[in-house]
């Protein structure tokens, strides 16, 4: 039943930017409309509109949220678990390719806010302010190996970032697409190897 306005209930909003994830992922953001996402997520389209006042703030927010949560379980330890920087930066490779599942979805989300900055000058400063919190975590990792003298001394932490986000996602459009030269482990393996090299690492240790 749709929920009234006057008294939302505990964690509709994210419920709200939730379904609007699902259909961008599954329909694209143009056919995405208020009333669908109210109806996926279980509200009144008043209910949609008490949180985000347009169809386009949804958006842009749905696109954030995904990226911000995302990222938050990409980078972070899991609880109560201790890893190196290699085996954090490892997780983090494995875990920013286009697994079937949670992570595929994240990659259409990513490709549909692409194709929409591209197309909508407004929307590029979001797609930058996104692209430069993944590289804000991408350097942590690399230069908490640094520190820790698990990687080359000599290694530009902010080069090395830039050079493992170009690696993901030109190899993670490629296993997207399901191009047949370059499958999700393939893409693994590639981004391991070439990291690898630039952090003076055996690629195994990425892999």
């Amino acid at each position: 039943m749709a929920t009234d306005v006057a008294s939302p209930p505990e964690g509709a909003a994210e419920r709200i930017l939730e379904a609007a994830c699902d259909l961008i992922a599954a329909d694209g953001i143009d056919e995405v409309r208020i009333a669908r996402v109210a109806r996926r997520a279980g509200a009144s389209t008043a209910l949609v509109h008490h949180y985000f006042s347009t169809r386009e703030e949804l958006l842009e927010q749905a696109l954030v949220h995904s990226f911000e949560l995302a990222g938050d379980e990409r980078f972070q330890p899991p609880a109560g678990v201790h890893e190196t920087a290699t085996e954090a930066l490892a997780r983090g490779i494995a875990e920013s390719l286009p697994l079937p599942g949670a992570q595929e979805r994240e990659w259409v989300l990513w490709v549909e806010l692409w194709l929409r900055a591209v197309r909508e000058p407004e929307l590029r400063p979001v797609a930058a302010r996104l692209y430069r919190r993944y590289r804000d975590w991408m350097v942590e990792l690399i230069g908490a190996g640094i520190a820790r003298g698990e990687f080359g001394a000599d290694v530009d932490a902010e080069a090395a970032a830039d050079v493992a986000m170009a690696l993901i996602d030109g190899a993670g459009v490629r296993a997207l697409i399901d191009d047949p030269g370059m499958d999700v482990e393939a893409a693994r393996r590639l981004v391991a190897e070439r990291l690898g090299a630039e952090l003076g690492l055996d690629p195994t240790a990425l892999a």
